[in-house]
């Protein structure tokens, strides 16, 4: 099957070419992490989200979640038999990863931007609120990390819903190009780190590839493998329902393309 980038397509990945570009850019710039840290506090509640949806997903229950300044994140759920601690473990950094690509997508499929901000905006809003707010005071448990993570939260939801609010169609488009590539990028520099933290000649240190390393008795490096390799494809995946198409002009259920007629 010939495919290539369709017509359509094409301001669209332009779009996405500018905010990847820009993206990276602001990597060189001094200070330039205050730009992107709201992003970054963003993919850590879409990371924290993951891990408690797997959780209730698997039959498990979640006593809260919390974010840091510093922009980590910890959720608080009972772990359940090998093969939940390994969908609830594995939710994070693929969870924001499938975010990324879920916004690539919508994107391409032309849902408008508002619709995709608010209800980004609606999600941070309910993440905040059940699990960063009410889960926790109901459960006695990690009542430090209430504060920043229900300021973050509103500050989110509150700005996701104004620029869907105030903000041109093409600004909205360009801004979920933006937070798309933010979640990739974050998901991608996550589990590298974490692959190296794995490392077995490095100091043990807490993460989700230890904790699957714990319960499984295989070595952390190995978990932190497969996220990387099932990230990478759910990546090339978003990216060919983004960019590529059918070939109109070509028909693969012919030995030979149809010559035009003159």
């Amino acid at each position: 099957m010939k495919l290539r980038l369709t017509q359509d397509a094409r301001p669209q990945a332009m779009t996405l070419l500018v905010a990847a570009t820009i993206s990276v850019l602001l990597w060189f710039i001094p200070y330039a992490e205050i730009l992107t840290y709201p992003f970054r506090i963003f993919v850590t509640f879409i990371h924290e989200g993951g891990h408690a949806l797997a959780a209730l997903l698997t039959g498990n229950s979640v006593a809260g979640l919390s974010v840091a300044m510093n922009a980590s994140g910890e959720t608080y759920t009972t772990q359940g038999g090998l093969i939940s601690s390994f969908f609830i473990s594995s939710a994070g950094y693929l969870g924001a990863m499938t975010f990324g690509a879920l916004l690539l997508v919508l994107i391409r499929k032309t849902i408008a931007a508002r619709i995709v901000l608010l209800s980004s905006a609606v999600l941070i809003f309910a993440l905040t609120m059940i699990f960063g707010l009410f889960k926790p005071m109901f459960s006695l448990n990690a009542w430090s990390g209430i504060p920043f993570t229900l300021f973050a939260g509103l500050f989110i939801s509150v700005g996701l819903v104004l620029i869907a609010r105030f903000a041109t169609a093409r600004v909205a488009t360009f801004f979920v190009s933006f937070l798309a590539v933010q979640c990739v990028l974050n998901a991608l520099f996550d589990l590298k780190t974490v692959f190296f933290l794995s490392s077995p000649f490095k100091p043990s240190v807490s993460t989700d590839a230890v904790n699957m390393a714990n319960a499984t008795g295989i070595p952390a490096i190995f978990w932190a493998a497969l996220w990387i390799a099932l990230a990478l494809g759910i990546l090339w995946f978003a990216m060919r329902l983004y960019v590529a198409g059918r070939d109109k002009s070509f028909q693969p259920d012919l030995p030979f393309e149809e010559t035009p007629p003159i």
